[in-house]
């Protein structure tokens, strides 16, 4: 009767090792948009000029449709730090004298045992420091996913490179104005406007590089050590 289990078991094992293996898809959200479709004319008057299809004489033909693409350079440099220094210090002292009736300290068998002193010191020295600092440099082509009623294009797109066992990605979304892309269809995401870039790797490489769960939570604020 253990054989039948055995083997399901090792079946379930082996389904769930190779689901962990997958490599996860690439995000729906950041996926290309597609051009608009055009409707079908039902007639031909024989001009040149069809709606949709302009290109003015005068400017670039720069990305300015849904479904455009056009090159987003990253030029993301941050660098910031922090630190704080806090030094607290409290002294109290209270000395209470002999009581004195008649002008005569009052005593319990020769000894003023109704004195009393009270002395208390309180301290606390707090420090902190933080600093970071990062950059990312390259390049990303994107599409541009909705055409605002100001004339600014609303652009998304990722990349992802298969590197051996993992898998490296770049995701980026924002706002851009027409006039800042370039005759070549780039701008730099330094104009790019409420941008959303994220830059991380999945896979093998990337599960070895970060801590399991247990880590994580005795280096969290519910560790009880």
């Amino acid at each position: 009767m253990r054989t039948p289990i055995n083997v399901s078991l090792a079946m379930a094992t082996l389904g769930l090792l190779a689901g962990c293996s997958s490599l996860p898809k690439p995000d729906e959200n950041f996926a290309s948009t597609l051009p608009e479709e055009q409707p079908v004319a039902t007639e031909v008057d024989g001009a040149i000029f069809h709606p949709g299809h302009d290109m003015p004489l005068f400017e670039n033909t720069v990305a300015h449709r849904v479904g455009d693409v056009l090159t987003i350079t990253l030029q993301e440099a941050t660098n910031a730090s922090k630190s704080a220094t806090t030094t607290t210090k409290k002294t109290t002292a209270v000395n209470t004298a002999v009581p004195k009736l008649l002008g005569m300290p009052v005593t319990v068998h020769g000894t003023d045992v109704l004195s009393n002193s009270l002395n208390d010191a309180t301290t606390f020295d707090g420090e902190g420091t933080s600093a970071q600092s990062n950059v990312l440099t390259g390049s990303i082509s994107v599409t541009v996913a909705k055409r605002l009623v100001n004339g600014n294009l609303l652009v998304r797109g990722q990349k992802w490179v298969t590197i051996n066992q993992g898998r490296e990605y770049v995701k980026i979304q924002g706002i851009v104005r027409p006039v800042d892309i370039a005759p070549d269809d780039s701008v730099p995401s330094t104009k790019v406007a409420d941008a959303v870039i994220s830059y991380g790797g999945q896979g093998t490489l990337a599960d070895a590089n970060t801590k399991g769960w247990l880590a994580r939570f005795f280096d969290s604020r519910f560790s009880p050590f």
